[in-house]
């Protein structure tokens, strides 16, 4: 059983609204989740000797979430991950986004779902946020009903995304947590072993958007399909990080996604999925110029994503698994984070 309540966390510049915290607690988990961008701020799991730690990064107070950062624990939308060019066509219509990553539209754009108010509603064992999105928000096609559910059953963190369109639109919806199993604040991720259960994975040009080609991992740097360490792996490879996409199995079903582990804690994340992608990113960007919870700061490679998704660029890469929402349809998927100790 998990408990669930509700405070509120700060108000909104010029009157736009207030933010509220919700905080979900079973007996292994104690996860806090704000109204602003369904933003999951804290997350406490227990290591191997029962001690409490918070594996998230984030901000402890509402201006840090509303100053410019990473998308740091959001939902990201309409659109998560890169459109080339911040551009596509759709039913002979050309439709612009903003360009805010290089040349390309990064997550839903310049205002995307981790930077407004949701509606929360409050459920026996998690919390559900809603919103509208009207029709050319961002320059996307069609208005869109969004509802994202988090709900707790022991170490278990579910996240369901749903969304109704008017007018046909991309849509792809995933969250943008970053992870570090030794406890939020610790320096790098470098102890941390990884499997991602995927045979392909897609390169990327120099502005990160996928070449077109599914390429096997088997007897390259992107083969985690046995556990690798990942400093260790990072330096035998002589890569700067991961920011990819990995390919899963084609299923609609609920799969398994990927495995973490922090052998000095004890702390093991299983990630499983409906989608048939994860991003994972090493924190590439990070450069230690934010002022993280409890005074933290947040260098190159102190957390790690697994933005759990359809593939990047899907809109303008017609072999790539279908990202268009169409009007009487309904975009449904869900991941679970699973936490226990090893």
């Amino acid at each position: 059983m998990a408990s669930v309540t509700r405070a509120v966390f700060g108000d909104l510049p010029s009157g736009a609204g207030t933010v509220e915290k919700f905080q979900l607690q079973s007996d292994l988990l104690k996860v806090d989740i704000i109204s602003w961008g369904c933003t999951i701020m804290a997350l406490e799991v227990k290591d191997r000797q029962g001690k409490a730690s918070d594996v998230v990064l984030g901000f402890a107070d509402l201006e840090g979430y509303l100053q410019k950062q990473p998308y740091f624990g959001a939902v990201v939308g309409r659109v998560a991950n890169r459109i080339a060019k911040g551009t596509f066509t759709l039913d002979g219509k050309e439709y612009k986004l903003a360009i805010n990553n290089g040349p390309n539209s990064l997550h839903g754009g310049v205002r995307g779902f981790d930077k407004v108010l949701w509606t929360p509603r409050m459920l026996s064992n998690g919390v559900q946020f809603s919103r509208v999105s009207p029709d050319g928000e961002e320059g996307y096609p069609g208005e869109l009903k969004v509802w994202v559910t988090y709900m707790l059953d022991g170490g278990e963190l579910m996240i369901n995304y749903r969304a109704q369109a008017s007018r046909t639109t991309p849509v792809n919806l995933t969250n943008h947590s970053y992870f570090n199993l030794a406890g939020q604040g610790s320096p790098n991720i470098y102890d941390h072993e990884v499997i991602i259960e995927a045979d392909a994975f897609l390169p990327v040009d120099e502005t990160l958007i996928p070449t077109g080609e599914v390429a096997p991992v088997q007897g390259t740097a992107f083969d985690l399909r046995k556990p690798v360490e990942l400093g260790k792996h990072l330096q035998d490879f002589h890569l700067n990080g991961f920011d990819h996409n990995f390919c899963l199995k084609g299923s609609k079903e609920k799969h398994f996604c990927a495995w973490v582990r922090h052998a000095g804690s004890g702390r093991l994340l299983e990630v499983y999925t409906t989608q048939p992608g994860v991003q994972f990113y090493t924190g590439n960007f990070l450069d230690g110029a934010l002022k993280g919870k409890g005074g933290a700061v947040y260098p190159k490679h102190s957390g790690f994503c697994l933005e759990t998704q359809n593939w990047p660029d899907a809109v303008n890469q017609p072999h790539f698994p279908p990202v268009l929402l169409r009007p009487g349809e309904e975009y449904d998927h869900t991941t679970w984070f699973k936490f226990s100790v090893a």
